[in-house]
């Protein structure tokens, strides 16, 4: 196993062996607490440009496997197989385990790692990496294994070379190039566009599961191809990049909005509403990515445990009431730990979203709801348009 290195912008500098394929790779490095869901953490399109550094000490346990994959349907998954395409940058663990311990595993973590090219490096101090992202935040990073290892100057060079993510617009190299249907099981009762900004295979499934029919298009679609699908609702969905950089998903939000159809945005898709509705974005120090950040409903009070995976945010405060030319808005979801937005929407309930993810299929489960109060407004619209 050869030695590799991870190497950050402003000149920190990890030694480790290789894990997964041999060579290198660029992206901004950030880190993720969750403690499972690695298959879903390394599948979902949100993290393209992105190199993960795992706080879980050891990492692999329980293999790979052909069902949780996130990226069935994104830009080039036709290529992964039934495996699901991995869109992660690089991966960086304290440890990857040597056993593979799970019925459902078909072959090992470093194996898939290998099989697409991903680069990553194991034996480092994760604790030490995350500690050091936290105080001066994401950055721009390589990993370098093999015959792609060099001097630190050259290795350093490279590194500050890519480009930043700030202004990075990304949505088009991970959404589909091609539109598919997802059916409900049983009964149809709706149906509804989805925009593929970067969307998680499990998001059209629990749509389904809760008997809606979701035509999935491509990031770049317009409105009368929307209308052409007499939807009863649309969906924005997560991705990655710079949501400044996202004026033609934000035109054709600010287009929905005016029909009046009802919409329902999660992760990207809420700050793609939110910048809609007038709301600056910013980039956020080192964001939030893990499977247990509580989240405030100022509506009702509650909190929610939740999945998130994002570096950039919208502007606001908590229950921060608003003028849009689609009526008044409000900040419905906070962060309760840093106080981020993680929610708007108007106030006549015809659109709203949340900055986190209520179908992470690791878990938790605590904002599922939101399927179905989104199902809701379907119902309640479809019964409309028949009336009309």
């Amino acid at each position: 196993m050869s030695e590799a290195a991870l190497v950050l912008e402003d000149g920190k500098i990890y030694r480790g062996r290789a894990f997964g394929a041999e060579g290198q790779t660029l992206g901004e490095a950030v880190f993720s607490t969750g403690m499972t869901g690695y298959q879903e953490t390394l599948t979902d399109p949100s993290y393209h440009r992105q190199i993960v550094i795992a706080t879980a000490p050891q990492i692999g346990n329980t293999g790979w496997n052909l069902e949780d994959s996130e990226s069935f349907g994104s830009r080039g998954y036709e290529s992964a197989g039934p495996a699901g395409k991995i869109w992660v940058a690089g991966y960086a663990v304290r440890e990857s385990t040597r056993v593979v311990s799970n019925y459902r595993a078909s072959h090992s973590l470093q194996e898939e790692l290998e099989r697409q090219g991903i680069v990553g490096i194991q034996g480092i101090d994760t604790r030490a990496v995350v500690r050091h992202l936290r105080n001066f935040g994401a950055m721009r990073a390589g990993v370098f294994s093999g015959e792609s290892l060099a001097s630190a100057e050259e290795l350093l060079e490279r590194v500050r070379n890519q480009p930043s993510m700030l202004g990075a617009d990304l949505s088009a190299e991970v959404s589909t190039p091609d539109g598919y249907v997802i059916e409900p099981e049983g009964e149809p009762r709706s149906t509804i566009v989805a925009v593929d900004l970067g969307i998680k295979t499990n998001t059209p499934r629990m749509l389904a599961q809760r008997g809606v029919r979701v035509h999935v298009v491509p990031s770049t679609v317009g409105l009368e191809d929307i209308l052409e699908l007499d939807p009863d609702g649309v969906f924005l969905s997560n991705g990655p990049g710079d949501p400044a950089t996202a004026d033609g998903a934000v035109q054709l939000t600010k287009a929905i909005l005016g029909q009046r159809l009802p919409l329902f945005g999660i992760c990207f898709g809420n700050q793609i509403l939110g910048r809609a509705l007038g709301l600056g974005t910013y980039k956020m120090k080192f964001g939030h990515r893990g499977i247990n950040i509580p989240v405030i409903d100022h509506a009702t009070g509650r909190v929610a445990i939740t999945a998130q995976n994002h570096g950039f945010a919208l502007e606001g405060e908590a229950g921060q009431e608003f003028d849009t030319p689609f009526g008044r808005a409000i900040i419905s979801h906070t962060c309760a730990n840093d106080g981020t937005v993680e929610g708007v929407r108007l106030l006549d309930g015809s659109a709203f979203s949340v900055q986190y993810h209520p179908e992470a299929a690791a878990g938790p489960h605590d904002a599922a709801y939101l399927f179905d109060q989104f199902v809701t407004q379907l119902d309640a619209a479809k019964a409309q348009k028949g009336t009309a």
